[in-house]
């Protein structure tokens, strides 16, 4: 019977840079002579004339740790020097280390917690921080550290620094599962890792207060979620994953918001497994998704 494979012997390799010929053949070829055995490889080109190219390459390698440095040294050598080319290695087994903000509304934050109990989720759970206390006893179940940090409109300042204080050197990855306050530009150039976050997709036609009330009177025939990454404009930042649902004339209000957060849940776990798995390319304001 063959030996187990290591799991920390499977990597993947993400390439980004302008299209030029040669790209692929030169990747196949390095990783060739190094012993590995790709398993699967997802290439895109905006442009085969001068346009930005992306790749992500998923491969064995046996004894990858002892073997890392050589690798990375030819990687520089042959694709950043040689092709200009932007490159990063990840095991597969290296978890990403995720903070989910929550404000009230638990259903996001729920669902993320329960899929990554169930193993459906690629991550380590660090912690989970509010601007309230209310679910606290919600998170305690699942074992990881809640963080109440009350949010002084005041003094949004103070809130942030307490946010810092806690997210840095500790997480990959900070989702905002309904998490209803405003994020900072500061904060953002200041945290040093992605933010993903979910919202109905009515904005910007319902904003404020109650938008499936507002989508009630307008009478919609779908409701939706948008799953995003954060940028310093509101709402605006590279979209990850979408989806809708049917409504019928009859539905309330309520069941508009049930149905919903219903689609809030599933577009938001989507978007934080792709991020996860090193399945989305930023460029510019808009993703590359590998599936």
């Amino acid at each position: 019977m063959a030996a187990a494979s290591d799991p920390a012997d499977s990597v993947r390799l993400l390439i980004s840079g302008e299209d030029r010929p040669g790209i692929v053949a030169a990747v196949s070829t390095l990783l060739q002579e190094a012993g590995a055995n790709i398993s699967s490889l997802d290439q895109y080109s905006t442009d085969p004339e001068g346009g930005r190219f992306y790749q992500r390459t998923v491969f064995h390698l046996d004894g990858f740790s002892a073997a890392r440095p050589e690798l990375e040294r030819k990687l520089d050598e042959r694709l950043a020097t040689g092709l200009g080319l932007t490159w990063s290695l990840r095991p597969v087994a290296q978890l990403k280390r995720v903070a989910i903000f929550a404000s009230k509304s638990d259903h996001c934050l729920l669902d993320l917690l329960w899929r990554h109990r169930r193993g459906e989720l690629p991550m380590t759970v660090s912690m989970v921080i509010s601007n309230h206390a209310d679910l606290a006893e919600e998170v305690r179940p699942f074992n990881i550290p809640y963080f109440y940090v009350p949010v002084d409109k005041s003094d949004r300042q103070a809130a942030e620094r307490r946010h810092l204080e806690l997210l840095r050197g500790n997480v990959d990855l900070v989702v905002l599962a309904r998490y209803m306050q405003i994020i900072t530009g500061d904060f953002l150039r200041e945290v040093e890792v992605p933010v993903i976050n979910i919202h109905h997709s009515f904005l910007p036609a319902f904003i404020g207060a109650g938008p499936y009330a507002k989508a009630k009177q307008r009478g919609v025939k779908l409701i939706g979620a948008t799953a995003h990454y954060v940028t310093e404009d509101l709402d605006e930042g590279p979209i990850i994953e979408q989806d809708v649902v049917r409504v019928k004339h009859s539905d309330t209000a309520a069941d508009l918001q049930r149905r919903g957060a219903d689609v809030e849940r599933q577009v938001l776990a989507r978007a934080v497994e792709w991020h996860c798995e090193d399945r989305v390319a930023r460029d510019g304001n808009t993703t590359v998704i590998f599936l």
